[in-house]
This record gives C-alpha cells, sequence and structure tokens, in this order.
C-alpha cells in the first residue's frame, strides 16, 4: 500500500498506539514526512480529543497533534479487536506506544509478543521516567517532567529565584521530535542490516540531555562542578523600548561595540567593565542594565533598524497573534493556511525540515474518531462479511462521535 504523502518515509506504515502529546507528535512527524500512520484508538477516543473547545468535532490542539493520519477504533479488551491488532501488526514497519511500563505486555502486545508476529518491526516505548526505578509506574505529564529534570530551576524568577515553568508543553515535544529522528535512525539501520529493533525512550532522559549544553554546565566536569545557577544571572535578554519589547543580544566584542554605537554610548567600549569577554560577563547584570536603560530611549522600530545597521542580533518581541503576518514568517511561508471541508482554513506550521527531492508536506486534516476503520479493514483483506460481523460486535468501531 502506498502512504498518502511523497515524502522520504513513502512506503513506511506506522501504528500509533499513543495518547497526548509525546507518541502523537511523533507520528505526525513522520506522516508529514510520507509515511501511512495510522492512529489505533480505544472505543471514545483517546484523551486528547476531550481537551479543548472542539471545532468540526476537533479539538485544536488533537488536530496539530494528529494531522495526516488514518484512524481506526479497535477494543483491545476484546479477542477480535485484538486479532484485528495483529493483522496490522503483521504488515507494519514501525509501532509506536506510550504506556506505562508493562501495560502492552498485559494486552498480550510487548514487544517479543509483537516481534513474533513481525521480526523487522521498529517498536517503540515511550515512558515518563523509564522502565526500572521508583518513579517508573507512576502516572506522568509535563510538569511532572519539568520538575524532575531540572527545568523548573532554569526558568526560576531571576530576582526571587522561585522555581518556574514553562508555559508550554516542552518535555513532551522534546521528546516526540527525539522519537521521530530515532525511528529515521532505526529505519536506516533496518535497510542495511535487515533487522528491526527496540527503541526505548523517556521523557527525563530525553529533557536531561536536551537541557545538558549549556544548562548544566556547573555539573559537567566533576573536578570543577558548581551550581549552574551562578551563570545565570539575574536579567533576561527582553528589553522595553518607548512603544514596545524587543531582544538584542551581543556577545563577541564586535557585537559588543555595534550595541555600543547603536545606542550612541561609545564611551562604553573602552569601559574595563565591558572591555573583553570576561568582564562583560562579570559584569553581565550591570552591562543588561545599563543597555536596557538606553534602549528605554527610542521607539521599538527606530532601534531596531540601528542595532541592524550594527549587526546586532535583535528582534521584536512578538505576540502569538502577530506571527501569521510578520515578514520573515510570511516570505518562507513558515505558516500553511489551508481550507478543509468541514474546518475552513486551518493554519499549522509547516513541517520544519525542507527536503529537496522528497518534499514533506501536511497530508491532511486530523481524522474524526473511526474515521477510517472501514478503510483499513479493506486494506487488510477483510470482505465484507467479516468487516460487518467486527463492527456489529463493537470489535471495530467505525465514525464513532467523539
Amino acid at each position: 500500500m502506498t502512504s498518502p504523502g511523497g515524502g522520504p518515509l513513502e512506503g513506511i506504515r506506522v501504528l500509533d498506539l499513543t495518547a497526548m502529546v509525546s507518541g502523537p507528535v511523533a507520528a505526525t512527524m513522520l506522516a508529514d514526512q510520507g509515511a501511512d500512520v495510522i492512529k489505533v484508538e480505544p472505543p471514545g477516543g483517546e484523551q486528547m480529543r476531550h481537551l479543548g473547545t472542539p471545532h468540526n468535532g476537533v479539538t485544536p490542539m488533537f488536530f496539530s497533534c494528529n494531522r495526516g493520519k488514518r484512524s481506526i477504533v479497535l477494543d483491545l479488551k476484546s479477542d477480535d479487536g485484538k486479532a484485528v491488532l495483529k493483522d496490522l501488526i503483521r504488515e507494519t514497519d514501525v509501532l509506536i506506544q506510550n504506556f506505562r511500563p508493562g501495560a502492552m505486555a498485559r494486552m498480550g502486545f510487548g514487544e517479543a509478543e509483537v516481534r513474533a508476529l513481525n521480526e523487522r518491526i521498529i517498536y517503540v516505548s515511550i515512558s515518563g521516567f523509564g522502565e526500572q526505578g521508583p518513579y517508573a509506574h507512576k502516572r506522568v505529564y509535563d510538569p511532572v517532567i519539568q520538575a524532575l529534570s531540572g527545568a523548573a530551576d532554569i526558568q526560576a524568577n531571576r530576582e526571587t529565584g522561585k522555581p518556574g515553568m514553562f508555559r508550554i508543553i516542552i518535555a513532551d515535544k522534546v521528546t516526540s521530535v527525539t522519537a521521530a529522528q530515532a525511528i529515521s535512525s532505526a529505519l536506516f539501520h533496518r535497510e542495511r542490516t535487515g533487522r528491526g529493533q527496540h527503541i526505548n525512550l523517556s521523557m527525563l532522559e530525553t529533557m536531561l540531555a536536551f537541557f545538558w549544553p549549556e544548562g548544566m554546565g556547573g555539573l559537567t566536569y566533576a573536578e570543577n562542578e558548581y551550581d549552574p545557577r551562578r551563570g545565570q544571572g539575574t536579567m533576561d535578554l527582553v528589553f522595553a523600548a518607548k512603544d514596545g519589547y524587543i531582544t538584542a543580544g551581543a556577545i563577541s566584542t564586535k557585537e559588543w561595540v555595534g550595541m555600543c554605537r547603536a545606542l550612541d554610548r561609545e564611551d562604553l567600549i573602552e569601559d574595563e567593565r565591558f572591555a573583553t569577554p570576561q568582564a562583560r560577563g562579570r559584569n553581565g547584570d550591570e552591562r543588561k542594565r545599563i543597555t536596557a536603560e538606553e534602549i528605554a530611549k527610542w521607539p521599538r522600530d527606530e532601534i531596531l533598524a540601528r542595532l541592524d545597521a550594527h549587526d546586532v542580533p535583535s528582534a521584536p518581541l512578538l505576540y502569538r497573534v502577530e506571527l501569521l503576518d510578520h515578514e520573515q514568517i510570511r516570505v518562507n511561508g513558515s505558516i500553511s493556511r489551508t481550507d478543509y471541508e468541514g474546518f475552513g482554513e486551518v493554519r499549522q506550521a509547516v513541517p520544519a525540515a525542507r527536503f529537496s527531492d522528497s518534499p514533506s508536506e501536511i497530508a491532511g486534516p486530523a481524522p474524526r474518531l473511526g474515521e477510517h476503520s472501514r478503510q483499513i479493514l479493506n486494506d487488510l483483506g477483510y470482505d465484507e462479511a467479516r468487516s460487518s460481523a467486527l463492527l456489529a460486535s463493537g470489535a471495530v468501531v467505525a465514525d464513532q462521535p467523539a
């Protein structure tokens, strides 16, 4: 069977047994790159279908996490539902699940059982904390991982020290990107060796790896350990101009000189507090306070133009409602606008990786619950009588209201 897209993963079939964000977004990335992704859901649908205000029966977050997939509803508590999943597994390349450790094995679909059906399969297990340890069987949501991974410490208020959270679901989505990359590597390995394998990844370890390069510098060298908070400073690079906010930063000496000239403060160039990168680092808070005082004297667009003229990295701070019309985003076509029946115009960030020879694309809207159940049964070669019996028994559900 051919996949709905024409991207680099065309011809790859993925079974998405995941819920919420970490697994679904990983599978959506694969769908954008051409894979045929079949979302397997329980009767009533996965939890994300019920979070938020629906439009045409689909919430915005569910749409963005599950676009371009096909949906089949299987009652995996029934023998017939399990039999359909086994037939799907025999014809699939990748299975992704994010149940708590042990749950898939209890259902009869642990890695060993699945590999007995399809030895070439890439079996992906996403967990919160890994499969061992005191937290392994705990329920998990993004804030729990932010708390445990040091994210809340990194986001601490610079003046009071009170920990804070990222105001987005970051741990789930970084895990999604990591999972999608790992799946592509496993498929490449299978292409060379013919062997499938089991990929285990946890949200906790993903976030530790994500934060480590600059967030954990004080922990890198055991012989020179220090509290990483020491290097954070007390001010973020957010500056108020007369009529809006900007960000601007100067790391190299050339950039610092440009900053001073843009602000009409060339006297600061030779100031011993800021004359070298080391001095600017030691006096970072003072430098930022002076920069803030000077930027506050200028209209936003004027100071941005001056900073740009002196090659100083800078940008306006955009409100999210401004993204659609910002020239850089508009010229690059970074946000797609597509009319879908029943939805009207839908905006989505385009797939970030742009392939010159096998373009990725958004394959379609998020599916209604069980929208493709009949089609998928037909793909498996089930005749009308067998499909009708499965639907009548409730082992498979088609077009179920969510």
